[in-house]
């Protein structure tokens, strides 16, 4: 993605992105249901970046139940540098995407029914 030049003052630049983060997380928060999340989505994004998303969230459900890179890959199409990425938010990001697998598994979803335990992915070695 690209990125704007930084400003002079980058405290300002830093406080102005959290803000305005924070007012996207405020907006999606506000919205009911799939439907709406959907257009919104479309609205916000270029179909590159909700293809970009997309794939990244795709990965999650088969690194989740320890399958390996190359065979995600395979049936998925995603690339490895992307899988990679996922597995190290996986282990060593904020820990957005364990919450979401974690309650699409607890709420039955069919692709996270291996998933997560202790909001960890089954396969990881740290537990």
């Amino acid at each position: 993605m690209k990125r704007r030049a930084l400003p002079t003052r980058s405290t300002e630049s830093q406080v102005d992105q959290t803000d305005a983060l924070e007012d996207l997380c405020d907006a999606l928060c506000a919205l009911r249901g799939h439907e709406e999340m959907a257009a919104f989505l479309r609205d916000l994004c270029t179909p590159a970046e909700l293809e970009a998303m997309s794939d990244r969230w795709r990965v999650v459900a088969p690194l989740t139940a320890g399958m390996a890179y190359r065979s995600i890959h395979d049936v998925s199409g995603v690339s490895a540098t992307t899988i990679g990425r996922v597995a190290r938010c996986l282990g060593q990001g904020e820990g957005g995407y364990r919450v979401a697998a974690r309650r699409l598994a607890a709420a039955g979803h069919p692709a996270f029914s291996h998933a997560l335990k202790d909001g960890r992915p089954a396969n990881d070695e740290r537990h």
